[in-house]
């Protein structure tokens, strides 16, 4: 397993979308594209940035049961899903941590903007899909 956490990371550090779930009001999944994490440690904490007047932040923080995926369609349709739950973060110093100076382009008034918050994604456990096969597996805390 300890082979097959290494290539799990690399999927994650090699996305260019990360997929998140959400749950709506009625009990439904919601699914969207988005960049990837700004920062993640390891396959158990992930950070992305997030409009805080956006439909994802409102389900969020009326239920914070979530999900992640990640795959790799040139390494035989790789596949990572996590499950877990996400945190809305508006806090200055978590802000801070993953701003980029890009970011002003989708936070005009900056990393003070009031439109501008963190999603962090923490994984219990996860199911990962290769060579025709499926495993599911519990999230450590230093994974």
């Amino acid at each position: 397993m300890r082979n097959t956490m290494r290539v799990m990371k690399r999927l994650v550090d090699k996305a260019t979308i990360a997929f998140i779930a959400s749950i709506d009001e009625d009990g439904y999944p919601n699914l969207k594209a988005m960049l990837p994490p700004r920062k993640h440690h390891g396959l158990k904490d992930f950070w992305f940035t997030t409009n805080t007047s956006s439909l994802r932040v409102k389900q969020f923080q009326n239920n914070q049961k979530a999900s992640l995926y990640f795959y790799d369609r040139h390494l035989m349709y790789h596949g990572l899903m996590l499950i877990g739950e996400m945190e809305v973060l508006t806090d200055s110093e978590t802000k801070e941590s993953i701003w980029k100076m890009g970011d002003v382009m989708y936070y005009h008034k900056g990393v003070t903007d009031p439109d501008y918050a963190v999603l962090k994604f923490t994984a219990k456990k996860g199911r990962y899909y290769h060579m025709f096969k499926s495993e599911s597996f519990e999230v450590a805390q230093d994974e």
